[in-house]
């Protein structure tokens, strides 16, 4: 067997290779032929008359066949056989196959008897393939007598010109389908743009069933969202009111659950050729409410079904192919939003019901096992804060304050002289803290010592003269003049300021004011002992409660964080201090050791150590008082 690629299949013909085929003549038995290729009103009658002619137009043509299918799919099945129908012609199917295969016409020259049942003579076969915009559509195989070379061209470029026709129809037909699309599509959208045209879930719903009624020709369009396991329709067109429990609506919810539990398309009556569906509640629908036919439609969303639609018509008005297909489409793509405005219609409360569904169901349910794990977890830890029990401690801010604090200050008016220390320096007991300037005491001194001289010459005079009246005078003068020495030696030796005990200054820096003037009790230095102190909390009012005398806690201070210093309550002072907006109340407490590199007025937080309670409650008591006092102030 010989074969030959000859060229494309569609198009004109090369001017170079051949002249176009001379028009042929219409004979009588071509008459009626042209009638019914002009008349065919389907793709099978186009093609057979198109065959016919097209073997007819050609001398020594002995059969032909078209096989068509699904475009670039297949399979492809013959769709017209010349010149009868119930003739076989099975020895045409390889040119045919080979033709799709390769997606190139092909004569190819077969041996005589080569094909059981074929002619017992040498004939070809003509295949080319039926592609149009790239689409392979199906394929002509012709079989012709062998002829010279010449004229099986002229038999080519005729198949080929008449490819015109074929082409034609085809596009044509995609035309047709793809204006069938558009306004199926046009509608959808129209469908669609009711339902958001409305910010309520039920207005949103009435308006859609209304709007796919008129569009669709129906007597009635329902609408039902699933709620506990059934179908609750919650809209009917035209009906702005509607009893839930008529019979008409239980006969539609009926035929909802129907389709809900089918989780498919159900029409009835039922298509040719269609599924198999269950359609009892249908019929009972029609029977009862006198609606012909009856299509219901779910709805989905997020991949669950959560609602039907139902659609009723009249019996001469089935529901056809291209009408389901609407159907589906209105459905896949109404439901999602018709579904979320129904969610965002709802009460809170029933919102955070249905949450709490879900996420229960996703935890007891299959799958979801981080959520799982996450449960598990929750629920261990709730229930070890619901059954352990920790050491509940009051935490309040902590400073740290000497016990004693002892005050330098000036013992008279004067000048300061020399002020060796300053605020936290370490001093010893009667170290010189500052010293004031004394010359002047010292020449003040100096007069009353000589003027006492003088006034004691003059007594020495008076009791020689035996004058008693000047002696008592002078007497008087010359003690006022010993007085005044004395106090003078006495300023004079308050002049050095010195330390009362060992501690640290706590207060006081007078390296820069030196020579500058004094009065008598301005405090000059205060001085605290650095082995002695006393913790002051500030206990917020809300647990001063719990905190009592003789509990012990524990202080971590800034500057010291690595160390736990013990310490036990000692007082409470009545008194409250307000901060922040908030009340606290002072504690004082003793520590029980005194670390070297404690230093007064260091901060810090200190607990104070109650009992042992259950952490459930250590960790949110706060928040229970808060509620009980809110509550308690808004009730009446």
């Amino acid at each position: 067997m010989e074969s030959r690629d000859v060229g494309s299949p569609i198009g004109p013909p090369h001017p170079e290779q051949t002249s176009p085929p001379a028009t042929p003549q219409i004979v009588d038995g071509d008459a009626d032929l042209w009638t019914q290729f002009a008349q065919a009103a389907t793709v099978e009658a186009f093609c057979r008359s198109w065959l016919a002619l097209q073997c007819r137009m050609i001398p020594g043509v002995a059969g032909g066949l078209v096989l068509l299918g699904p475009p670039d799919r297949g399979p492809f099945s013959p769709t017209a056989v010349w010149p009868s129908p119930r003739r076989s012609m099975k020895h045409l199917t390889e040119a045919a196959q080979r033709a799709l295969v390769d997606r190139r016409g092909l004569l190819i020259k077969r041996d005589p008897n080569g094909v059981p049942g074929a002619p017992a003579r040498e004939r070809y076969d003509v295949a080319y393939p039926i592609e149009v915009g790239g689409r392979l559509h199906g394929v002509v195989v012709l079989d012709v007598a062998p002829r010279p070379e010449r004229d099986l061209q002229t038999v080519v470029r005729r198949l080929q010109w008449g490819f015109g026709w074929l082409e034609l129809l085809f596009r044509r037909e995609e035309a047709h389908r793809d204006a069938a699309i558009k306004e199926r599509l046009q509608a959808v959208l129209d469908l669609i743009a009711t339902a958001l045209g409305h910010g309520r879930a039920y207005a949103a719903a009435m308006a859609f069933v209304t709007a796919v009624a008129t569009r669709l020709g129906c007597d009635r369009v329902s609408l039902g969202f699933v709620r506990g396991g059934r179908v609750h329709p919650r809209a009917v067109s035209h009906s702005a009111q509607f009893g839930k429990q008529t019979n008409l609506i239980r006969a539609i919810g009926r035929a909802m659950d129907e389709a809900f539990d089918q989780r498919a398309v159900v029409v009835y009556p039922s298509a040719p050729g269609g599924a198999v569906r269950v359609t009892l509640a249908q019929a009972e629908l029609a029977r009862q409410h006198g609606a012909g036919a009856i299509c219901s439609v779910p709805l989905s969303a997020a991949g669950a079904v959560v609602g039907v639609l139902t659609l009723e018509r009249p019996a001469d008005r089935p529901f056809d192919v291209p009408t389901l297909e609407i159907c589906e489409a209105v459905a896949g793509l109404a439901g999602p939003i018709l579904e979320l405005q129904r969610r965002d219609d709802r009460w809170l409360v029933t919102k955070a019901g249905e949450a709490c569904r879900t996420q229960l169901g996703h935890v007891i349910g299959p799958r979801h096992l981080a959520l799982k794990l996450a449960a598990l977890g929750l629920a261990g830890a709730t229930a070890f804060l619901a059954l352990a029990e920790g050491d509940y401690r009051v935490s309040a801010t902590t400073v740290l304050e000497p016990v004693v604090r002892r005050a330098a200050v000036a013992p008279f008016n004067g000048y300061i002289a020399e002020a060796p220390v300053r605020a936290g320096d370490l001093v010893r007991a009667n170290q010189l803290l500052c010293a004031l300037d004394d010359r002047e005491m010292k020449l003040e001194r100096l007069k009353w010592l000589s003027q006492q001289e003088q006034l004691v010459k003059q007594f020495h005079e008076a009791m020689a003269k035996h004058n008693a009246a000047q002696v008592t005078i002078l007497t008087a003068q010359i003690e006022q003049a010993k007085a005044q020495v004395a106090l003078l030696d006495d300023q004079l030796a308050h002049t050095r300021v010195l330390a009362p005990f060992d501690g640290v200054v706590v207060t006081g820096d007078l390296s820069q004011s030196l020579g500058a003037p004094i009065e008598r009790g301005q405090v000059l230095f205060e001085v605290a002992p650095i082995d002695a102190y006393r913790v002051a909390l500030q206990v917020d009012e809300r647990d001063i409660g719990s905190v009592a005398v003789g509990q012990t806690g524990q202080l971590m201070l800034s500057g010291l964080p690595t160390e736990h210093l013990p310490f036990t309550v000692e007082k409470l002072t009545p008194v409250s201090t307000a901060h922040e907006g908030r009340n606290y109340f002072r504690v004082e407490a003793r520590l029980g050791g005194t670390p070297e590199r404690l230093r007064p007025g260091m901060e810090g937080v200190g607990k104070v150590e109650i009992d042992r309670r259950l952490l459930i409650w250590i960790w949110t008591h706060q928040v229970i008082d808060w509620v009980r006092l809110a509550l308690w102030s808004w009730l009446p």
